[in-house]
């Protein structure tokens, strides 16, 4: 195993962070989701999309010889269901023109659901999670990302009544 792709698996080693390795990972996604914001929506969008082949590549470093296929220090694929989740927040600052912390609400629910869908593996969530590759390691915190995202758009339409 490369030391750089346990770096990258690990979120720069917030996977070894106890309890809860993927809500720490989670938490860091925030501030990591703001400063990739800082380039727009697009460049967001975009290190999204990055994240999966780079998630591919350094899960199957690290699981390589291990016991596990999903090891819990493994959380990059928390930071990208993460951002999936928070795409609705930096689309939506930018057609309002608002400063993305302005958002403030869909932040918040944004981390809340995305912990939800993924903790319960509802659904689809826990039908890609049983798949012991490294695109259930990867997919899974994607639908439960697609789900939040789903969720804060949802809020957002409600609160804006």
């Amino acid at each position: 195993m490369s030391g750089l792709a346990r770096a990258v698996a690990t979120i720069g080693y917030v996977g070894f962070l106890r309890p809860s390795p993927g809500t720490w990972a989670s938490l860091v996604a925030l501030p990591l989701g703001w400063l990739a914001m800082q380039g727009g929506p697009i460049l967001f969008t975009l290190l999204t999309i990055l994240l999966l082949p780079l998630g591919v590549w350094a899960t199957i470093d690290v699981t390589r010889g291990h016991p596990e296929h999903d090891p819990s220090e493994v959380v990059i694929d928390e930071v990208l269901g993460q951002w999936v989740a928070l795409m609705p927040v930096a689309w939506g600052a930018w057609a309002a023109g608002a400063p993305l912390l302005a958002l403030w609400p869909g932040w918040i629910a944004a981390f809340l659901l995305f912990r939800f869908f993924d903790i319960l593996k509802v659904g689809p969530v826990g039908w890609l999670d049983r798949r012991p590759d490294v695109w259930g390691v990867m997919l899974d915190d994607v639908v439960a990302g697609v789900l939040a995202a789903l969720g804060v758009v949802g809020l957002a339409g409600l609160a804006h009544l």
